[in-house]
């Protein structure tokens, strides 16, 4: 290994880690997951700060540094405890020598332009209260991007010259048309004045000391995105679409994060002090393309991290998902430990994927060629065929059918089970002998646009007007009425589907909207009813997009995601009272969610389970925590509640089916089910998806792959997994089989079947390195 001049907490995690090599120029430590990657980046920054107390340094916004955040918050806070002076002693750092942050110098990183810094999403807001007064840093001493205060030509705010928010940065280069754009002519110059005095006091403190920064889909730091300058300094620019689709969260859709540039620190900012300690931290094996890209391809603009190799204080923190395609990390888990199947498998896979070559065409010549297959023990003409035949019974087990099964299929969010699991979850309902409950964990109100909800309670308001609210005029509708027949919304709803009735579609969701206004609101008449939707609509027209929404509107949002639900799996015959709505209290609309206890979370997935007594559960498996941060926490919250039903029951029997979807996939040689997906499949996907996600549709938070619907995500991730089987077995395998639902076949949708014992021994993995981290 390099000498790497590691700090003394990079040494400790160093070896916990058990890294055998590191290669890169850029060196990086991994941790189990996104807790840990928190608790280490704050032990070095406390560490950092100890060594340089006037020290000058930038922290990243958004969620990734949650951990971070609590973990420093509450070593300080609790510094002279006897729990975290045994975790200083541990780690070697001076118990004695407690930090103090008020003498730092702090430099905001970027923030949306325009945008107000009263608004609670906006980076200015979330600097001052998690790090001016969470961490307890002189304001006087910080340097921040407040869009408020950046001067324009003739004292106008930016709101009067750049209406709805639209920069035009055209300006800079092309004539002015017109009076007006004169005026935005002369405000962005005097933006980007403003930027280069910005970049100029960072240099007079001479340059960022400590960086801290997560690393964005397309390998962006800070908001210098895919093709920034290495020299790039403080400058007002726009984002590309995988950055807009990250933000779209923060500032309420992707609509909004469209229309919004971006004031951003340059590459050549963060290193212009060649001793800054520059960290980057990456959760997840969606991040582990970016961080390859960053760590071991030729410094180039297409990677902006890549900009960090000059710096022999830059260093990588990540978790083991981040990691798994850095060449180090694959060849020690080829070399490391005992060889077993999945090894195999994996490295058989790779080959024929990297060779781009079908399995039954790969010779003695590519395995005994190949770094990895070499390995594999008694190495012989029959290893291909051998994986060959272990994939055919993944598949095989994935046709398979069930019978007298009772089926109970979580989601940490809505349209999480579709997207997981729904080819498969439709070929079982096609057997009455099996029954099937589904169970959303979390409310998922962040998911609604103001602008869904205005526009639905506009056409609620509208029907009730022409007296299309039949329910209303029933003698006991405002007493108890208004509980029954939700069923009779949901076939309302797809029976207009089936008879093509678009307009129809929006009274059916107007009938939903109806029974949940009354019951939040408490509501006695259909005057109050009417009087209480303006005031609803008065309210989210005056807020800004991606405000928190007060508890009642938040409750409302929820019922329509829940009401969603319901719509999807009425396609297949799922009463409403099969579809149970969680609500889990930790699920809040804050950045930052709180972790999940017994009461509140634990004991409610437990009383359901007790009740249902499924034969199979379905689960999102997010065993890193790389997914959003309900997924692990959903997760641990399910496997809390089996290990007392556990301590109850006898549960040898019970089958856990663990799924991934649009955020993270298995290899093929990790899963132990493989199910063959259909061109009708992929319809009923779309169908089902386009018909009953309302507020989805637009798509106005979609993931980063994708400029468009999840269902569209979802497909192409089973066309792509059919390509990596194909590859192994051969097109031939398909359209020539016997079966027809393997000549069908045009995608593969991948699983991992699990007993409890082997359930819980993952989840525990998760909970133990989680320990001490509910802050």
């Amino acid at each position: 290994m390099k000498d790497y001049h590691f700090s003394k907490i990079e040494q400790a995690f160093l070896q916990i880690s058990e890294q055998q090599s590191i290669t890169t120029d850029i060196p990086y430590l991994i941790v189990e997951n996104f807790p840990q990657l928190g608790f280490l980046t704050a032990l070095r920054f406390i560490e950092w700060v100890q060594n340089n107390p006037n020290g000058v340094i930038s922290l990243p916004t958004g969620k990734t540094p949650e951990f971070f955040i609590k973990w420093t918050q509450h070593i300080i806070s609790n510094w002279d405890t006897d729990k975290i002076q045994a975790i200083l002693k541990r780690y070697d750092i001076d118990g004695k020598n407690k930090p103090c942050f008020n003498n730092l110098h702090f430099v905001q990183i970027d923030e949306f332009y325009p945008i107000n810094s009263k608004q609670h999403n906006s980076f200015y807001y979330y600097v001052n209260k998690f790090y001016i007064q969470g961490l307890g840093l002189d304001p006087a001493k910080a340097q921040l991007i407040n869009c408020n205060e950046i001067p324009l030509p003739e004292g106008i705010t930016y709101s009067e010259v750049f209406p709805e928010g639209k920069v035009d940065l055209s300006l800079r280069y092309r004539e002015a048309k017109n009076a007006f754009e004169v005026i935005q002519q002369q405000s962005i110059f005097a933006i980007d004045n403003w930027c280069s005095e910005y970049e100029a006091k960072i240099r007079a403190k001479g340059g960022i000391g400590f960086f801290l920064g997560g690393i964005g889909p397309d390998g962006h730091i800070a908001f210098n995105t895919r093709g920034s300058d290495h020299y790039s300094t403080t400058r007002l620019t726009s984002i590309n679409f995988e950055t807009e689709a990250v933000a779209a969260g923060d500032l309420g859709g992707i609509e909004v994060a469209r229309d919004h540039l971006v004031i951003t620190i340059g590459l050549d900012t963060i290193v212009y002090n060649k001793d800054v300690t520059a960290i980057i931290i990456a959760a997840g094996e969606a991040k582990a393309p970016v961080v390859k890209d960053a760590l071991e391809n030729t410094p180039s603009n297409i990677y902006p991290a890549s900009v960090l190799r000059g710096l022999k204080n830059s260093r990588f923190y990540i978790t083991q998902g981040a990691a798994c395609r850095l060449d180090d990390m694959i060849k020690q888990y080829y070399t490391g430990g005992e060889w077993n199947r999945e090894k195999t498998e994996r490295a058989i896979i790779d080959l024929c994927s990297r060779l781009y070559k079908y399995g039954h065409h790969i010779t003695m010549d590519d395995l005994n060629h190949d770094e990895y297959c070499r390995l594999i023990p008694s190495v012989n003409e029959e290893t291909v065929p051998q994986v060959q035949q272990t994939i055919e019974k993944k598949i095989h087990k994935g046709m398979a059918g069930e019978s007298n099964q009772r089926f109970l299929h979580t989601g940490p969010h809505h349209d999480d089970i579709m997207l997981g699991l729904l080819p498969h979850i439709h070929r079982t309902l096609r057997n009455e002998t099996n029954s099937a409950h589904f169970a959303v964990l979390t409310s998922g109100f962040t998911a609604v646009t103001n602008k869904f909800i205005i526009k639905a309670l506009e056409d609620t308001l509208h029907f009730i007007d022409i007296g299309q609210v039949q329910m209303l005029k029933y003698a006991d509708f405002f007493e108890s009425g208004y509980l029954h027949k939700r069923d009779k919304d949901v076939y309302h709803y797809l029976i207009r589907v089936a008879s093509c009735e678009p307009k129809e579609l929006n009274r059916a969701l107007s009938h939903r909207l109806v029974r949940s206004i009354v019951e939040i609101w408490q509501i006695k008449s259909k005057e109050q009813l009417i009087a209480q939707i303006n005031e609803i609509l008065t309210g989210l027209k005056s807020i800004y997009n991606g405000e928190k929404d007060v508890p009642e509107i938040q409750k409302l949002k929820g019922m329509v995601r829940e009401y969603e639900e319901e719509l999807v799996w009425a396609h297949y015959g799922i009463p409403t009272r099969q579809v149970q709505h969680l609500r889990l209290g930790f699920y809040t609309g804050d950045i930052f969610t709180e972790q999940p206890n017994f009461e509140r979370d634990v004991k409610p997935v437990l009383d359901m389970l007790k009740k249902i007594d499924p034969t199979v559960i379905s689960l999102a498996l997010d065993p890193e925590g790389s997914g959003p941060d309900t997924h692990y926490k959903v997760l641990q919250t399910i496997a809390e509640a089996v290990r007392y039903w556990k301590k109850e029951k006898d549960l040898t029997g019970l089958r856990i089916w663990g799924y991934r979807n649009v955020w993270y996939q298995f290899h093929p040689a990790e899963a132990n089910v493989i199910v063959p997906v259909s061109l009708n499949a992929m319809s009923n996907l779309d169908s089902a998806f386009t018909n009953s996600y309302l507020s989805q549709v637009n798509a106005s938070f979609p993931s980063y792959r994708h400029d468009g619907k999840f269902n569209e995500l979802a497909q192409k991730i089973w066309v792509d997994q059919l390509k990596t089987i194909q590859l192994l077995l051969g097109k031939h395998y398909f359209y020539q089989s016997e079966i027809p639902r393997l000549r069908a076949c045009h995608g593969l949708l991948f699983y991992k079947e699990m007993s409890v014992d082997e359930f819980l021994i993952n989840a525990r993995e998760l909970q133990r390195s989680m320990e001490g981290m509910e802050l």
